[in-house]
């Protein structure tokens, strides 16, 4: 004879081999299904409503000391710094604000506490500050030539590279930058905006990436190109 739980999960439930569980039979649904629905009442359960602050970025919130050769508008979300060097502007997102106290200190904020205001923050104050220190001081970012042949110079606006193809490499220097050569194989580029610097130094560098072998490309002054080892030659 089967007992109660086996008869449920094979599905043969019968209620005439059962008689004492009358009781159980408004909770199945059916004899052939074997589905079992309790007929206890359930308490209810409450779900507690917990809010969750982000961290605040460490860089996020340290704040911007503006030099007294650099003036600020600030208007809504839009920012304008102009200096010696020359004017930057940026628009700012919703996820962060901008304010600047009575004594010239520049603090970037975040307006919402979601993850990308997070993200936001950190990023947002360090193009900020890099606004502020590019009009007032200024950047560069040094490249330097490893090859037999490869050289630099500068022919009027443009900056002519001899990299080993059959042809040499013309590049327009853009009117906020600066490019100077030095012994034909050092190249510094400066101006006031890091990102453009950034950008026109590494499409000079895209031409001619170090190879790993023999470290022959341009390369940024300051990386370090891991090198491999060649192919051994035959043992006799």
């Amino acid at each position: 004879m089967l007992s109660l739980r086996e008869a449920v999960e094979n599905g043969v439930f019968n209620y005439s081999l059962f008689p004492n569980q009358d009781n159980l039979r408004s909770a199945f649904l059916g004899e052939r299904n074997g589905i079992f629905v309790s007929s206890v009442p359930v308490t209810r359960v409450g779900f507690l409503k917990k809010i969750v602050e982000c961290k605040e970025s460490r860089i996020g919130k340290q704040p911007i000391v503006v030099p007294s050769n650099v003036t600020i508008a600030l208007e809504g979300q839009d920012l304008k710094v102009k200096g010696p060097l020359g004017e930057l502007s940026r628009t700012y997102p919703r996820e962060v604000r901008v304010q600047r106290d009575e004594s010239g200190v520049i603090t970037v904020k975040k307006a919402l506490e979601t993850r990308r205001a997070n993200q936001m923050h950190g990023l947002f104050r360090t193009l900020t500050d890099n606004m502020v220190v590019g009009v007032s001081k200024g950047f560069e970012k040094r490249l330097q030539l490893v090859g037999v042949g490869y050289r630099a110079m500068v022919e009027g606006k443009d900056l002519v590279l001899n990299l080993g193809f059959s042809h040499p490499v013309r590049m327009a220097i853009p009117d906020d930058l600066k490019v100077k050569v030095e012994e034909n194989t050092r190249i510094i580029v400066s101006g006031y905006d890091k990102c453009n610097i950034g950008q026109f130094a590494a499409s000079v560098r895209k031409w001619r990436p170090p190879e790993p072998y023999k470290g022959k490309g341009v390369k940024y002054a300051d990386e370090i190109v891991r090198r491999k080892e060649g192919k051994a030659g035959k043992k006799k």
